[in-house]
């Protein structure tokens, strides 16, 4: 087994979610990989330059998937389009219906000064500084559908009171997929306050909470 995580929008392979299933999945010798997703240049950004990272951190080897959010809607696209490369998904307050509810978070005269400058600034947690990112990133996503089908195992996270991507999204889609089991926490869209169960829920989905951690193993 071995863990590829794509973490959020405007996000880094160094957040506290990340870091987290990093140092949990270390203890019991799982490769954990989080690739850095807009590779350094956010301006520039889209979802299909996104999915080529995914494409190079799998590098045609099984990897089980985890995503966070924006990383949960790229990790089920890819997914979808490369089967035999993805074992299975962990997805985190997964953003569903992105393109349609990115839209909306926007005023329409917003949006065509957007796209009339050319970009926009947006707070990137990852750097902790402001940056732009390019109109084309919107004009990208509206080639993906809404929900991918993948058919592979998948467990989706969500808190209940998320109003980021609304419960309902993930509630939706797992009730139409036999695949996909879905656990809810009364947290909001971060999860960063019930790290532990979203572990519980994850060591158990891949089937670790039985094992051995190997940092034990070594005592």
């Amino acid at each position: 087994m071995r863990i590829v995580y794509l973490h959020g929008f405007a996000s880094s392979p160094q957040s506290s979610k990340a870091q987290f299933f990093k140092h949990k999945f270390d203890e019991w010798g799982v490769p954990f990989e989080a690739p850095q997703l807009d590779e350094g240049n956010f301006e520039r950004m889209t979802i299909t330059g996104q999915l080529g990272v995914v494409e190079r951190a799998v590098a045609a080897r099984p990897a089980v998937l985890m995503g966070s959010s924006l990383g949960g809607y790229l990790a089920a696209h890819f997914a979808a389009r490369r089967p035999a490369e993805v074992e299975r998904l962990v997805l985190l307050a997964p953003a569903f219906q992105f393109a349609s509810r990115w839209r909306a978070r926007f005023r329409p005269e917003d949006l065509e000064l957007w796209k009339q400058q050319g970009s926009a600034p947006f707070f990137h947690y990852g750097d902790q500084t402001e940056q732009r990112l390019g109109y084309s990133f919107v004009e990208d996503a509206d080639q993906y559908e809404d929900a991918p089908d993948f058919g592979q195992p998948a467990l989706i996270l969500h808190g209940s009171e998320d109003t980021v991507v609304p419960a309902g999204v993930s509630l939706a889609f797992a009730a139409e997929r036999p695949n996909v089991r879905l656990e809810l926490f009364q947290s909001g869209h971060e999860l960063t306050d019930v790290l532990p169960g979203l572990w519980k829920e994850t060591s158990r989905f891949l089937e670790l909470d039985d094992a051995i951690p190997k940092i034990v193993k070594s005592v």
